[in-house]
């Protein structure tokens, strides 16, 4: 039985709530009832059959606490039935069917208590955390004696799951293997005999009856096939095999390696190596048919055969018209398994999904799909788009494997498709109880990804969650973890689904030195709903932990900034491991680097930063740039006395006291005119970056009473044009003591919201948070309303930023 303390948030107490696990093993193996999950409690010693753990979550900012528990019900429609999951595996690699171990866990009542201020409220960490000593050894213990009480776990067999496609044309029978087909038992007596007479001739048999040999222990009941490949006759057999295949006939080796695959013979075993180079040899004097079963039959035996399937797919793009529509969907099953991707069959593999989609069967659409995603086969917009369009007509008709398959697809070529994404909403919530754990993962992550944002899918995974999380993988709690923290969702049973995930990822420690991007993945999408676990963070900011981060594939130093800063700001209390300051500089260096590349210099804040400076001054009022690096995104920094004046401070700036360059302007009539007559209703940008900056002396020395680039000036907060004056209401706050307002204004853009609404992503919402941590006011310059700005004029745009700067609201609320 577990016991639990969750220790709560109280007004005005200090910010942080610490979950305390522990796992107690059952001494009966009797009582198997799923119960609900919950965190235990403290570092006390082990005694007995007691295994102890402690979890310290940082939880710096306000949030509820809900518990609102969700069944769960086994894979597919009969719990019986293997769950439909994805292989990332490649032809040769290993594969596992059976699921991941389970512990059971009880809840009591909780039990809150004030908390002490935050500094004190952390121990510091110990030379050797609790976490490697507890949770690697004693809780996978407690996880394997749970599965062996229960009897339970997560059944998929990520070969079979991708075939149930050739399940429904009986073409695929000459394609491709199966494990169903009805065979005749072979008498034990008789393959006993077939082995005597191996031994007997010392392998001096003739190809015919090596063949027949093979055939008739291909029968064998499943308990003795499985001995055979380690008996010493069978072995015989084998080497007598390999003398012999190039005296059998095309259609008896292809039989000779179906038996193999009966008998599991290991991918490495000498006679299948035999085998690979015989049918490389023979593939010009094969037929299609044959090709696509033989590279069926590699798959099947988890062996990888890049040169057999590299001469497939030259034989294939030559005899192209010749492919039928069964062959067609089989060879790209292959091409997904074989994690290869012909570039010079793209183009005719997109030309022949366009010509017979209407003619694939739903599970045909996701076996192509899956093959394309395995394969990183891009494909174009509008194959991919005719796909969802299929797909948003008939989902409701579509098993749960294929369109999670069509959803890795979309999720690839990063398409909104809004009809699918919509009737995901309807169709999936319902399903999600029966569906496998990285199925569900894959709809969250898709959501994610897209930045599509449904709380009908979202809760019901939430729900649905707590109850599976021991069939997580570490790369699962992290795609959980970051898909929910990206859209910025909380759900209604959120400290049962966020404690539930942080103690899966303490199970899987050991899995981050191989993978740590999963880790920093995961602690990243808890960073986003103010949710820090200190001893997975002081795990992630260690040394030893960020070097293994240096060999991963991934870009993995923006994570560590981000996070490693996130806790500085967020927990002050926070006593473990740091980044380096050394490698922080690099990395913050690196990320302004391309900020001057990419960001800065995006026509939206350019021109916000330009009018900003000739609203205001000049350049020394506003400064475009990161205040928070590790956010990834720039700010324009503007400081305000409370009075309502700018005041300067970008002094720095290269621009600011930069005498002005002669620069050639052309004589025009029009020019003329204007200095004879006066300055016309709208002026060039080089007049206006002249009167910014030749006036902006004068302006500090004139009781700072800056103009715009059109001659209005500013009189107490007061835009004062020719024809109106757009007054702020008056402020209480003037009256008071002038005192600096920072702001920072965020020029946004579609990416920093989700899809097709005003609600930000996680990382902007972390970012604004930070902000106003450190004392600035955020003043947002969304993209709805500042984009259709920038092709108006210069005056309403003037207006605008104008009214968001000036808002008495800012410098009222600011003290």
């Amino acid at each position: 039985m577990a016991t639990v303390l969750i220790c709560r948030r109280f007004p005005r107490l200090s910010r942080v709530t610490t979950f305390s696990t522990t796992a107690k093993r059952k001494a009966e193996s009797g009582s198997s009832k799923s119960k609900q999950k919950k965190e235990e409690n403290p570092e006390t010693a082990n005694t007995g059959t007691e295994s102890v753990a402690t979890i310290q979550l940082l939880n710096p900012l306000d949030y509820k606490v809900s518990y609102n528990p969700s069944a769960y019900a086994k894979s597919r429609a009969a719990s019986q039935q293997p769950a439909a999951r994805n292989s990332d595996q490649a032809l040769g690699d290993t594969f596992t069917s059976s699921g991941t171990a389970q512990v059971q866990h009880v809840f009591g009542p909780t039990s809150p208590q004030a908390l002490p201020p935050l500094r004190s409220a952390l121990p510091k960490p110990k030379s050797k955390p609790v976490l490697e000593q507890i949770f690697s050894a004693r809780l996978s213990a407690a996880q394997t004696k749970g599965e062996a009480e229960n009897g339970k776990t997560e059944t998929h067999d990520s070969k079979e799951d991708p075939r149930v496609f050739q399940r429904g044309r009986p073409e695929y029978r000459s394609l491709s293997y199966d494990k169903l087909e009805p065979v005749e038992t072979l008498p034990l007596e008789e393959g006993e005999s077939i082995l005597r007479s191996v031994a007997a001739s010392k392998g001096s048999q003739s190809p015919g009856t090596i063949t027949d040999h093979f055939l008739k222990l291909g029968r064998l009941p499943a308990e003795q096939r499985t001995a055979l490949v380690s008996e010493p006759r069978f072995d015989t057999l084998c080497r007598c095999a390999v003398k012999n295949l190039r005296l059998l006939g095309t259609s008896d080796l292809i039989r000779v390696l179906k038996v193999c695959v009966r008998l599991a013979v290991p991918p490495t075993h000498p006679l299948l190596n035999a085998c690979e180079n015989e049918f490389c040899r023979r593939v010009w004097d094969m037929d299609l048919e044959q090709l696509l079963l033989v590279a069926d039959y590699w798959r099947c035996l988890e062996r990888s055969v890049p040169s057999y399937l590299g001469i497939l797919f030259s034989y294939a793009n030559m005899h192209w018209k010749d492919l039928t529509l069964p062959q067609f969907v089989q060879l790209v099953y292959i091409i997904g398994e074989g994690r290869r991707s012909p570039a010079d069959l793209l183009q005719k593999v997109e030309s022949r999904i366009l010509k017979d989609l209407d003619s694939f069967t739903l599970e045909e659409v996701g076996a192509i799909c899956l093959g394309l995603f395995k394969s990183l086969s891009g494909i174009s917009d509008h194959v991919m788009r005719k796909i969802a369009d299929r797909v948003a007509l008939q989902m409701g008709d579509m098993s749960t494997y294929a369109l999670v398959n069509v959803l890795k697809m979309l999720r690839y070529v990063r398409m909104d498709h809004l009809p699918l994404l919509k009737e995901l909403g309807k169709v999936i919530p319902a399903r999600i109880p029966t569906v496998n754990i990285q199925g569900i993962m894959h709809i969250t992550l898709t959501c994610s990804s897209l930045h599509y944002f449904d709380e009908g899918i979202m809760a019901a995974v939430a729900m649905s969650l707590p109850s599976k999380v021991t069939y997580c993988r570490s790369k699962d709690a992290a795609k959980f973890l970051w898909s929910f923290g990206c859209l910025d969702y909380e759900p209604p049973n959120e400290e049962e689904f966020y404690s539930s995930l942080i103690e899966q990822m303490h199970r899987k420690l050991h899995e981050f030195g191989k993978f740590p991007e999963h880790l920093l993945t995961g602690l990243l999408g808890l960073a986003f709903v103010k949710r820090f676990p200190e001893e997975l963070i002081d795990y992630a900011l260690r040394d030893d932990f960020v070097q293994k981060t240096r060999g991963s594939k991934y870009e993995l130093r923006k994570d560590l900034l981000t996070l490693g800063k996130s806790v500085e700001i967020e927990c002050p209390g926070y006593q473990g491991s740091r980044l380096p300051p050394q490698l922080c500089r690099e990395i913050t260096e690196m990320v302004l680097n391309f900020a001057e590349e990419e960001i800065y210099v995006r026509p939206e804040i350019v021109e916000a930063a330009s009018l900003l400076q000739s609203m205001l001054g000049g350049p020394e009022y506003v400064k475009n740039h990161m205040i928070l690096p590790h956010t990834r995104s720039s700010d324009l920094e503007v400081h305000l006395a409370r009075d309502g004046h700018p005041i300067p401070f970008n002094l720095e700036d290269p621009t600011a006291d930069r005498k002005l360059k002669d620069i050639g302007v052309r004589l025009t009539d029009d020019l003329m005119a204007q200095l004879i007559k006066g300055r016309s209703n709208s002026q060039s940008p080089v007049e206006v970056q002249n009167e910014a900056r030749t006036s902006g002396r004068e302006r500090r020395e004139e009781a700072r009473t800056p103009r715009t680039g059109d001659g209005s000036v500013f009189s107490g907060g007061a835009l004062v044009t020719g024809a109106r004056c757009l007054e702020p209401p008056p402020s209480p706050a003037l009256n008071q003591q002038p005192r600096e307002v920072k702001l920072a204004l965020q020029v946004s853009n579609r990416n920093h919201y989700c899809y097709c609404s005003k609600r930000l992503l996680g990382l902007h919402c972390l970012k604004r948070r930070q902000l106003r941590q450190l004392g600035y006011v955020v003043v947002e310059l969304p993209f709805w309303e500042w984009f259709p700005l920038l092709k108006r004029t210069r005056l309403e745009k003037l207006s605008y930023l104008h009214y968001k700067v000036f808002d008495p609201a800012l410098l009222s609320g600011a003290g």
